[in-house]
């Protein structure tokens, strides 16, 4: 193909496919006499999936300034990364105390001319928006609150749906913002298509009569429709579940909600099985009547501080089964700032930052969207196969395989069940159609027969915890661009087709050889070895153009490792030091540097196993009962760097002064295994997590500086139930070979009062299911030995506790042998209740012994 046509064929692809909307219709949607949200123009159920995105408002906009960043290119690239996602739904909660004055006058500013501009480029990838015009927020977070004129500023969240004063305001907000134009749009909000809904405010706090509350919601449903507006409307039902039926039985269309199974903020990655959190969404309200005829959305969901890219198709099966029609998440991250995850610390998602959680999304969207409303698939873990869907916890995937598309948000072993249909592929890792060396995100889609479109992002690599404590200047996901290795198995293809580069910039000249090639990230067209590219013609359509790409380039390139130890590992049994590293360059070599506190030094060199994973093998005459202290050391030409701490210089020197290392405790044979220990256990996840009533703290024992878990139960909430939950599966992880030796719990624990009370020890699988015991707690600190067989399948806890609060806290008893296997133990639960007559416990240490 001449230069010349490439170009025509090119920009004559992107033109179509960008500007070619993905709507069913230019009609609307309306919502039937039975609450079911339809199609105006098909009378089809509709049905729609997407993200939150704040970047106009607030901190978003606040931190692209900050950085210097475009906020116009920067939602462009967004916007595109959604698409790409195959999302078709955005909401946001308006930041009315950027853009309106104390009696509710719209101010035309930046903020407001940004979401204009938004809502176009959404327009423009076919994606539907639902609008909730008032926040009631300050718009600091996570930031002090600026000082802005507006009534939300003058009179606060609570008096806003009570006062009179802001109560007008608020009516004339709504007028003025239904009624204004769009520039980029020529068109008001209440006469764009593609602004298919609203919902009146974001999680409103009703207090006084429940009269007050429906006038309220009826008042300012009448203003809204007062503009001409005909679509549905909506309102908040969860977050005052007390004023339910008063929302009910006002003169709205729709009631949302939302789902936070996992809580918020935990300041830290929550490790182990969440999907018995998302087995269901209980909705208490369908005994009001006119709850009934209400359709069902939910405007913000996430698995807070979960990394795992299982949730969110769980989520969405769920949903349907409840009848939603409408799901968002909260809330996507900026690509600007996903670097560091300072938009909401709890919530991490990104297509170029969290890959494999992305890909989970799009799953999530096509469950969603394919999902018979209120079908039912049973109970977990029964339901992590649904439909054309695969939920893997300890896999870490999330699957779609369907006659015309695969997805996977991990590496699967799972073949596509017809080969020859298949149109689509997106994937992280690797699959018997692809195989892949980066840890990116990479997109296979077929244009016509021999002909697809690929796009591969750039690496992305943890190298922090992305829900620990926030900062612009801390990094917490690199990204890395490099040339990996790709093998693609499309039959249309063959084994040595053409591979041409298409995006702005990319000039990579890739060498196929048995369907093997090394590429770096872009958009590329995969075409038949013996086949031509249409001049023009290529059949593309869709909000994805043809040579679009995006992707961040790389903040830092200096070496860093990121490496957690095993906390105890057994004698005389060699094991692994795993690492993650990056910004090594070719010729690097990386070294393990080994001492035992008896004096005795090893070094041995760690191999690449995989992307940026590298490990050693510590030889079983090394580990000897005691404490193995190490370092990780790194040479670059004639610069050494010796980890923890990424100290430069060698680390043999006589005058480097530096001594951080990692430590692993090696248990001699026949020892305890300590799995909860007060000193260092302080994560823990306790129930109640808010409660005056229930009191906890950390206390010396006699032995000085041992510390005890103090928990004081002054009066049980209605949930009846205190105490924690702590996951323990790192602990097993050195001594696992050993486990089947154990057969004893031991707690070290005593009651806080004379009473004789008695404790509930749980041992919880990585499937969710819970075997459990009792104990009688004794006046004094004392040694309290459980027989392991003792433990009998039960239910057990949800923690952190699921929001909002009228969701599932127990999940019931369905254990599937009747003793618990240590190898597959993760959590420890111990919590006490007023049938178990104790006011609370103090424990030092439960350990498992022989």
């Amino acid at each position: 193909m001449t230069a010349k046509k490439l170009f025509i064929f090119l920009f004559l692809s992107t033109v179509l496919s960008v500007n070619i909307a993905s709507a069913q219709d230019d009609k609307g949607v309306y919502v039937d006499a039975n609450g079911v949200m339809r199609w105006r123009s098909t009378q089809k159920e509709a049905a729609f999936f997407g993200v939150n995105y704040t970047v106009p408002f607030a901190y978003g906009y606040r931190s692209h300034k900050v950085l210097g960043v475009n906020i116009e290119e920067a939602i462009r690239q967004d916007v595109y990364h959604m698409a790409r996602l195959g999302l078709n739904a955005f909401r946001v909660h308006v930041w009315d105390t950027e853009i309106s004055d104390s009696v509710g006058n719209l101010l035309e500013n930046d903020h407001l001319r940004l979401f204009d501009f938004l809502i176009a480029e959404l327009k423009k990838r076919g994606i539907k928006t639902l609008v909730t015009p008032i926040a009631f927020w300050g718009n600091g977070y996570p930031e002090n609150d600026e000082k802005t004129p507006s009534w939300v500023s003058k009179y606060g969240k609570g008096p806003s749906v009570v006062k009179e004063e802001a109560i007008r305001a608020q009516e004339n907000y709504l007028k003025q913002f239904f009624k204004h134009v769009n520039p980029y749009t020529k068109l008001s909000y209440k006469n764009d298509p593609d602004i298919i809904a609203t919902e009146i405010n974001n999680e409103p706090h009703h207090s006084g009569p429940k009269s007050g509350a429906k006038d309220y919601v009826n008042r300012l449903a009448d203003a809204i429709r007062s503009t001409g507006w005909t679509k549905p409307v909506f309102y908040n039902i969860s977050e005052s579940p007390y004023y339910s039926d008063a929302v009910a039985n006002a003169n709205i269309d729709g009631v949302s909600f939302q789902w936070y199974p996992s809580g918020l903020v935990a300041g830290h990655t929550l490790k182990g099985n969440f999907l018995p959190n998302v087995d269901r969404y209980h909705i208490p309200f369908d005994s009001i009547p006119a709850f009934k005829n209400k359709a069902k959305m939910v405007y913000e969901f996430d698995a807070g501080d979960i990394l795992q890219p299982v949730m969110y198709p769980a989520m969405a099966r769920s949903f349907r089964t409840a009848g939603f029609q409408w799901a968002t998440q909260f809330a996507y991250d900026p690509m600007a700032t996903a670097f560091a995850n300072t938009e909401y610390q709890t919530h991490y998602l990104n297509l170029a930052y969290t890959p494999s959680k992305a890909i989970s999304l799009l799953i999530a969207s096509k469950v969603f969207n394919k999902v018979p409303r209120l079908k039912k698939y049973g109970t977990y873990p029964t339901n992590n196969n649904f439909e054309t869907f695969r939920i893997n916890y300890k896999e870490g995937l999330s699957e779609m395989n369907s006659g015309e598309e695969f997805y996977y948000s991990n590496s699967t072993a799972s073949k596509p069940v017809d080969a020859s249909k298949l149109r689509k592929i997106a994937g992280v890792g690797s699959s018997s159609v692809v195989t892949y060396n980066g840890t990116g995100a990479y997109f296979l889609d077929q244009a016509e027969t021999g002909v697809w479109r690929l796009e591969v992002m750039p690496d992305a690599i943890s190298i922090r915890d992305p829900f620990a404590k926030a900062s612009l200047a801390k990094e917490v996901t690199r990204i890395e661009w490099r040339n990996q290795e790709m093998t693609v198995r499309l039959k249309d293809l063959g084994a040595d087709f053409q591979i041409k580069p298409l995006n702005k910039g990319n000039s990579f000249n890739a060498k196929v050889a048995n369907n093997t090639f090394r590429i770096t990230p872009g958009t590329y067209l995969l075409v038949e070895k013996k086949k031509k590219v249409p001049n023009a013609a290529l059949k593309w359509s869709g909000n994805v153009g043809l040579n679009e790409f995006v992707a961040p380039e790389g903040r830092a390139n200096d070496v860093f490792i990121k490496h957690t130890p095993f906390s105890e590992i057994s004698e005389g049994v060699d094991f692994k030091v795993t690492a993650t590293i990056t910004g090594l360059t070719a010729g690097s070599k990386v070294t393990l540097l080994l001492n035992q506190l008896s004096g005795e030094y090893k070094t041995v060199e760690m191999q690449q196993v995989q992307g940026y994973e590298y490990s050693a093998l510590v030889p079983a005459s090394f580990v000897i009962p005691g404490l193995i202290n190490y370092r990780i050391a790194v040479k670059q030409g004639d610069q050494e760097i010796v980890f923890p701490g990424g100290h430069k210089g060698n680390p043999w020197a006589w005058d480097n002064y530096n001594n951080e290392t990692w430590r692993t405790h090696v248990a001699a044979k026949g020892s305890s295994l300590k799995i909860f220990d007060a000193g260092t256990d302080l994560n823990i996840r306790r129930m109640p997590q808010w409660d005056k009533n229930v009191k906890t703290t950390y206390l010396t024992s006699d032995k000085g500086s041992q510390l005890q878990y103090r928990l004081k139960v002054d009066q049980y909430s209605a949930d009846k139930i205190a105490g924690f939950q702590e996951f323990i599966a790192d602990k097993l992880e050195g001594r696992l070979r050993e486990l089947e030796g154990f057969s004893t719990v031991r707690l070290k624990a005593k009651a806080l009062s004379d009473e004789k009370g008695r404790m509930k020890i749980t041992l919880i699988n990585t499937e969710g299911q819970a075997y459990s015991t009792f104990v009688d707690l004794p006046a004094m600190l004392s040694d309290l030995n459980i027989p392991l067989k003792a433990f009998k399948p039960n239910s057990s806890l949800l923690l952190p506790r699921p929001y909002p609060g009228f969701q599932a806290l127990w999940s019931p008893a369905n254990a599937p042998t009747k003793v618990p296997v240590l190898q597959d133990i993760e959590k420890l639960e111990i919590t006490v209740n007023p049938d178990l007559k104790a006011t609370g416990f103090d424990i030092e240490s439960v350990e498992l012994v022989k």
